[in-house]
């Protein structure tokens, strides 16, 4: 299992590939986005055969990679009638390069 520790609108995420993400509205173009702000990259392999590797930036990974492709953009809470109602962007973590 691999996770990452990205970095988005001013927040870090925990995402693992085949997950999906909700995150303050992207600029974006197209389906695809890539999350160049890398903060660690960790393998952790299913049972006890396996290393467990982990790349930690300082302050990112240098040459790592989180792709996505965006599923949906809305706004929060869509049955308020008064106040803020934040945008936001869900994402599905496609893959993940160290």
């Amino acid at each position: 299992m691999t996770f990452a520790v990205i970095k988005t609108g001013g927040k870090q995420y925990i995402v693992k590939e085949g997950r999906v993400i909700t995150i303050e509205k992207l600029t974006h173009d197209g389906d695809k986005v890539i999350f160049d702000e890398v903060l660690l990259v960790a393998n952790l392999p299913d049972g006890k055969a396996g290393e467990k590797t982990a790349a930690i930036g300082q302050p990112l990974v240098k040459g790592a990679k989180v792709t996505g492709t965006v599923l949906e953009e809305g706004k929060t809470r869509y049955h308020k009638k008064k106040g803020h109602r934040q945008l936001f962007t869900k994402v599905k973590i496609n893959k993940i390069t160290a």
